[in-house]
């Protein structure tokens, strides 16, 4: 799978990645349904902070596309709202 952090690149995710990734997206979605801005944005930066840790950075030059789209580490909680929902932004697994 390939995920972009939109403002930052690309990043390639093994599937145990993916669903750790995944995990944590769904744990975001908990925090924006109960209005808990201070967990939302300390599960998003464990997130986004894996993505970069273990994904692996694609060239710029790469054209593949995107699996999912990842909002840029400064997004707000209001802004979440909108991408943190149902399944959040990587849908689950049947």
């Amino acid at each position: 799978m390939i995920v972009r952090i939109m403002t930052e690149g690309q990043y390639r995710l093994t599937d145990d990645v993916r669903a750790r990734v995944n995990d944590l997206d769904n744990r975001c979605v908990e925090a924006v349904e109960r209005g808990d801005e201070p967990a939302f944005h300390a599960i998003f930066e464990e997130l986004l902070a894996l993505i970069h840790a273990e994904g692996e950075a694609l060239p710029d030059d790469d054209l593949e596309g995107s699996d999912v789209l990842v909002p840029p580490p400064d997004t707000s909680f209001a802004e979440a709202a909108a991408d943190f929902s149902g399944e959040g932004l990587i849908p689950d697994s049947p």
